[in-house]
């Protein structure tokens, strides 16, 4: 459902649906134990219906929930204020909601070693909320998510184009394939929201021209794109960016933080939430967008399992509608799943033209 009727800001706009949506989230998705400790972060410019609906739905589960808002900070990544750096490493369970958000911050990094389970939901509105949980076959979506994760990882040969102008290749030579947005079932890990599998080729293989025409962000000038975002990698690393206006503001933007690592790519990753299907400039939302790829690049976390750094941020954009072909098969053709298996995995969501 895509429609904008004037009331979207209202509280009572989906309440109900939103209710649904952090249930599902606080027991089905983090599983939530009763007694257990659930940290709640948020900035002032996250959506507060959401966070206080996932705050009741944790008191509903007999856990503890402990809301904590701080002011927006002037960037994502930077290190959070003190006290929200204490209360997530006291955490069983820790939620993120903060647009600015402290994912990837030594803080994060902290919290994880204490054993906390946390979910990256930065910037999630009220429909955010509804389309991309609520409203989801969450055991499909993970059901399709194996079916990516196994196709990728059993391919060496990875080529990636675009009518936007992406033409890159890279070698996965056995790296493995996550789907970053499982089931919170392991303390100490992060996990994401539904609809995404991630993993990056090895580092020094991925050659070629990488166009983002979809979203891109950080810095927080950018986010849903205007015009395409042409990157020149080499041997993994970034040499060149072209385009127009929002293609200097990237890269005045990478450059700001004179660390090299920024140039590195740091991960492929596959959208595929059946409740997202074009751009919104919220990059949790627009990095699931169903049957885009989307790149990172900067640091490279140990959940990638590659050869993991740590770099000044981290920025993620999107390529829309790819050809993907693996080992000369393929897997994804302008946006559409050829493999039958896949094809079977989208009439299941029920996602339309399967």
């Amino acid at each position: 459902m895509d429609i904008t009727i004037g009331t979207e800001v209202r509280d009572e706009y989906l309440s109900w649906e939103v209710e649904a949506g952090a249930r599902k989230l606080v027991e089905d998705i983090m599983l939530t134990k009763e007694g257990e400790n659930v940290v709640i972060t948020a900035d002032t410019s996250s959506d507060m219906r959401v966070v206080q609906a996932t705050a009741r739905a944790a008191f509903a589960a007999r856990a503890v929930p402990t809301v904590v808002l701080h002011s927006t900070q002037k960037e994502s990544f930077m290190e959070p204020p003190s006290p929200v750096a204490g209360a997530i490493n006291q955490a069983d369970v820790w939620i993120e909601y903060a647009v600015a958000l402290v994912f990837l911050t030594e803080a994060w990094r902290q919290a994880l070693k204490k054993g906390v389970r946390y979910i990256c939901l930065t910037g999630m509105d009220a429909m955010m909320m509804v389309n991309t949980i609520q409203r989801v076959r969450y055991d499909k979506l993970l059901a399709m998510g194996e079916l990516l994760r196994n196709t990728v990882q059993n391919a060496d040969r990875v080529e990636i184009s675009s009518q936007g102008g992406t033409e890159l290749v890279a070698f996965n030579k056995g790296r493995k394939v996550r789907q970053s947005g499982k089931l919170a079932d392991t303390k100490g890990e992060a996990i994401m929201l539904g609809g995404q599998v991630s993993w990056c080729p090895m580092e020094e293989t991925i050659n070629g021209k990488l166009v983002f025409d979809g979203a891109l962000y950080p810095p927080a000038e950018l986010g849903k794109l205007n015009e395409s975002v042409e990157l020149t990698v080499k041997d993994g690393v970034v040499t060149d960016i072209r385009g127009g206006t929002e293609a200097k503001i990237f890269e005045r933007w990478l450059a700001s933080f004179n660390d090299p690592n920024m140039y590195r790519l740091a991960h492929y990753s596959l959208g595929f939430n059946p409740g997202v299907t074009k751009p919104s400039g919220r990059i949790v939302e627009d990095e699931r967008i169903f049957g885009i790829i989307e790149m990172g690049f900067g640091t490279q976390g140990p959940q990638i399992r590659g050869k993991t750094w740590s770099a000044a941020a981290h920025t993620d954009g999107v390529v829309m509608n790819p050809t993907i072909v693996l080992d000369g098969v393929e897997m994804e053709k302008d946006g559409v799943y050829q493999l039958e298996s896949l094809v079977e995995a989208c009439r299941e969501l029920g996602m339309p033209g399967y």
